[in-house]
Parts: C-alpha cells; sequence; structure tokens
C-alpha cells in the first residue's frame, strides 16, 4: 500500500457509519500515509495475537483482569515513559514493533482485541489522558493502557481531571468523566496529537499530512481543513493554504469568519 492507496482507504473509512469503523486497519493505513516504505504486517500481526490470547485468557478470567493481561502482560504493550514526544509513539506501525507508545495508539490495540472477543470496551477522551471505559457485571470501569490496562479507581479519575483544569463540579461527575466515544474519535485524537507534536517543532509537512487523514477520516468536518491550511502556510505553499481556507468555508459556514480572516492574512503573502 503506498500513500495514495492509504488515503482512498481512509476517505472509504470515513464515509462509514460509526459502528462499522475499521479502526486497527485505519490506524495502520495512517502509518503507512506518513511513511510508505514500512511494512504493515507486524502491526496485523499484534493486533491478531491479542484477539488470540484475549480469547484465551477469557475462559478463565474476569473481563478487565483478561484485557490487562492479554496486552500488557503478553504482548509487554506499555506506555513510554522515558521517551514520551518521540514521534514513533503515535505511530501504529513502531508502536507493534517497539510495544511501547501514547495511551491512545496502545488503546487501538486494546480496542482492536476488545471488539473482536465480544467485550464492550470504548475509548474515553478524558482530558490530557485516553483512557478506556469497559461494561462489568459491576458496572463500567476505566482502564489505563499507558499503565498496564490497570483500573482506575474514581477517586483517581476526580483527581486527574482537577489536575487537568477541569472545575470541582465537572471533577466529580463520572458519567461525564467516563463519557465513551467512537473508534472514528480514538482515531482522530491520535491524529491530533500527531499534528500538534508537529506543529510544535515546526514540521510542517508531517503536520500537514496528520491533518489531512483527520479531513478523509470526517469529512464533514470543516477544522482538519483549518490545520491543513496552517501547515501549508507553514510550508509556504499559500496557494494550497487558500485551498484548504476554501474547502474549510464550504463545509461549514459557521467557519467562514475565522477562515476569512486567515484567508485573507495569506493572501497579504501572495501580494
Amino acid at each position: 500500500m503506498g500513500r495514495d492507496e492509504a488515503e482512498s482507504f481512509l476517505l472509504d473509512a470515513g464515509a462509514r457509519a460509526d459502528d462499522d469503523f475499521p479502526l486497527l486497519d485505519a490506524a495502520i493505513a495512517c502509518a503507512i500515509h506518513e511513511d510508505p516504505t514500512r511494512d504493515p504486517q507486524g502491526a496485523r500481526d499484534l493486533g491478531a495475537a491479542g484477539v488470540e490470547h484475549l480469547a484465551r485468557r477469557l475462559k478463565q478470567e474476569s473481563a478487565e483482569e483478561a484485557l490487562a493481561e492479554s496486552m500488557a502482560g503478553d504482548l509487554r504493550l506499555a506506555g513510554d515513559l522515558f521517551t514520551y514526544e518521540d514521534p514513533q509513539n503515535a505511530d501504529i506501525i513502531a508502536v507493534a514493533e517497539r510495544r511501547k507508545g501514547l495511551p491512545v495508539a496502545l488503546g487501538v490495540f486494546y480496542l482492536h482485541a476488545a471488539r473482536s472477543c465480544g467485550l464492550t470496551v470504548r475509548g474515553v477522551d478524558f482530558p490530557g489522558h485516553f483512557l478506556l471505559r469497559i461494561e462489568t457485571p459491576e458496572g463500567p470501569l476505566a482502564l489505563d493502557p499507558f499503565s498496564e490496562g490497570r483500573v482506575v479507581l474514581p477517586s483517581e479519575l476526580t483527581r486527574r481531571a482537577l489536575h487537568a483544569g477541569l472545575t470541582a463540579n465537572v471533577a466529580d461527575r463520572l458519567d461525564r468523566l467516563m463519557a465513551p466515544v467512537s473508534d472514528r474519535a480514538v482515531l482522530m485524537r491520535l491524529q491530533n496529537n500527531i499534528f500538534a507534536r508537529a506543529s510544535q517543532m515546526r514540521d510542517f509537512g508531517r503536520a500537514e499530512r496528520s491533518a489531512l487523514r483527520r479531513a478523509l477520516l470526517d469529512p464533514g468536518d470543516h477544522r482538519p481543513w483549518l490545520d491543513v491550511a496552517a501547515a501549508r502556510e507553514g510550508q509556504g505553499a499559500l496557494a494550497g493554504s487558500l485551498q484548504a481556507l476554501a474547502r474549510a468555508t464550504a463545509l461549514d459556514g459557521g467557519a467562514a469568519l475565522a477562515a476569512r480572516a486567515q484567508r485573507e492574512r495569506v493572501r497579504l503573502q501572495l501580494n
């Protein structure tokens, strides 16, 4: 699969309903789109191994124990504590090779295995740190894929929420802190993470590619095109930036004002 094929796959994935979204395959396509020279088979093999180990453990362990032991114990997936900002931590193919990464990248493998084995596990768009929500007979539990899939107690969720800057009346609302999101939103968060880090490093080419992937994955959202425009402007591709701003405006009239101001700034540079 080359970059063009990856874009076609992501465009098709973006057109699917949330309950039919191919999370692992789409994440692999994102990684190939970033660097088409690599072999994605290792990531596919790791996904299949996760399903195999989890299916075996579920015969004798609780769902949350089986998921954590399969991913962190059997497959050795863990958070990268020492080189957290390494771009490889957000790349599914690299995560499969290194067996470490960011919480949301690790979460892709957790979600793939859980879904394949019939467990109800969803991503949680927790502020500052991605978590998982697993449904159990005793109620929902929060799991942290960065910390070997361990259960995060309600008191710790509140503490983390307060540390992230949420107000006390929000930090005490577990229903809001553990609100599940779609698999599409999980992959969008991963691409947002890549965009933010690439922009901070002024790697505008990488930033543009990650923003474009978001635009393909969620074709009705105007915001990725604003980021595409900003990344192209950073590279000096002003005509391409204007095209992206026009796409944002066409998708959402509410973005027209912000896009117009940005577009005028770019046009001034063209003159």
